[in-house]
């Protein structure tokens, strides 16, 4: 099966990231930019949307164009980190339903432990994304998307900010169905299982909480 990986090359989407990594970036600039990046992010995962023919009456006559083929996305955050991203990609799909799952890494494990999970309902009519701040290990990412198809989505893709290569391997290998979008692939993973250089703690980053 065709494993799919889309990094998000961009130069605005890679001007914004670099501005995001760095260390001084205020707790409302990181949120601001965190939120753009989200809303560009959309946009490319929007590329392939279906879309159906219409026509339109303008004040001087008719004009043939298109519009989305129903409204069925569903838009999965991974808390907390992914609430960041989810309000810039509402920005651009406004019609989109909105779920939650809550996960936290087991630190001597690094297993992914849910704690919470709200889904719309029918999720086999949905096309779902689902958002992290980054795909480090994997182990939280796969947890969640295990999820999602276990709730009956129609189609599932993954985005975040930025993925470590083990991630994409690990999510992938579990998971080999489900597309990845990210901004970068960065080097490696610390001794803590966290990106390096990476972003951070993404989720203290956004709150002010470190």
């Amino acid at each position: 099966m065709e494993r799919e990986l889309h990094v998000i090359d961009h130069p605005l989407v890679q001007h914004k990231l670099t501005l995001l990594r760095d260390k001084e970036v205020s707790t409302r600039g990181f949120r601001a930019l965190t939120h753009e990046i989200g809303a560009l992010i959309a946009y490319e995962l929007m590329r392939t949307a279906p879309t159906r023919a219409v026509t339109v009456r303008t004040p001087l006559g008719e004009a043939h164009g298109v519009e989305l083929d129903g409204k069925k996305v569903v838009l999965v955050a991974i808390l907390r980190a992914g609430l960041g991203m989810l309000d810039g990609m509402l920005t651009v799909i406004p019609s989109a339903r909105v779920g939650h799952i809550g996960l936290y890494r087991e630190p001597k494990l690094r297993t992914a432990v849910e704690y919470y999970l709200k889904l719309p309902h029918s999720m086999s009519e949905r096309d779902t994304i689902v958002l992290s701040s980054v795909l480090a290990t994997g182990g939280t990412a796969a947890a969640a998307v295990q999820r999602v198809q276990e709730c009956g989505a129609r189609s599932v893709r993954f985005a975040c900010l930025v993925a470590s290569r083990e991630g994409v391997e690990s999510l992938h290998e579990q998971h080999p169905n489900v597309p990845i979008y990210t901004c970068a692939i960065d080097a490696g993973l610390d001794e803590n299982g966290f990106i390096t250089p990476g972003l951070g703690d993404v989720g203290d980053r956004l709150y002010g909480t470190e």
